[in-house]
């Protein structure tokens, strides 16, 4: 589970192919201390990844199957690209974002980037299968940054970005037409599976307890 908030920018270092998907190689930049043990969660660009092979205190491989390549822009990555890092929270950590679990939902292409300084927005398209599930002053994560709606219409939605969201992470290199991994809040994917389930008919009822026999 992660917040939302990047803890530093990474770089791609390698790409290799594997029979099972790809293998990247990424330099961690600031997220380096403490050490990364393998086994840890690593959200990559908003996709929970696994550190398989730490190789120094900065580079640390992971392996990425081939469902996660289909379902995320890691199958685009280059070497040399940047990825947005945070590690997964801890008990006692605060959330400063919303809860991300790093499962990408969709792909999202942007649309418009107005650039002004003072209102930097951001327009997405909306895929198909997250319509319903962002709504106005909602939560949404974009390669694994937890942002805040700012409007939706149809078929695109829009974000407001922030000096230090701009400076610190990837979407500050965002311009029209490049693509980037989109995650639904979990609350409001919940509500509208549930609501559809039952629409349809097919939501199980569950089961009540009954009074033990005297």
């Amino acid at each position: 589970m992660f917040a939302g908030i990047v803890q530093a920018l990474g770089r791609i270092d390698a790409v290799t192919d594997m029979a099972t998907g790809k293998k990247l190689l990424v330099d961690l930049g600031d997220l380096a201390p403490p050490a990364i043990k393998p086994g840890d969660s690593i959200a990559v660009s908003g996709v929970c990844l696994t550190a398989t092979e730490p190789l120094t205190p900065r580079m640390v491989s992971f392996d990425v199957i081939a469902e996660t390549l289909r379902r995320s822009t890691l199958g685009e990555r280059k070497v040399g690209d940047r990825v947005n890092l945070e590690p997964s929270l801890k008990v006692s950590d605060a959330i400063g974002g919303h809860f991300v679990q790093g499962h990408v939902d969709a792909v999202a292409e942007v649309l418009a980037v107005r650039d002004d300084p003072a209102d930097w927005l951001i327009t997405f398209g909306l895929p198909a299968l997250c319509r319903g599930l962002i709504v106005p002053k909602g939560s949404v994560a974009l390669d694994g940054v937890s942002m805040t709606v700012a409007s939706v219409g149809r078929g695109e939605f829009s974000v407001a970005v922030i000096p230090t969201t701009r400076e610190k992470t990837t979407l500050g290199l965002l311009c029209r037409g490049m693509r980037v991994n989109l995650e639904t809040d979990i609350l409001a994917r919940t509500v509208v599976h549930y609501l559809r389930e039952l629409q349809a008919g097919e939501f199980l009822a569950i089961p009540q307890p009954t009074e033990a026999a005297p």
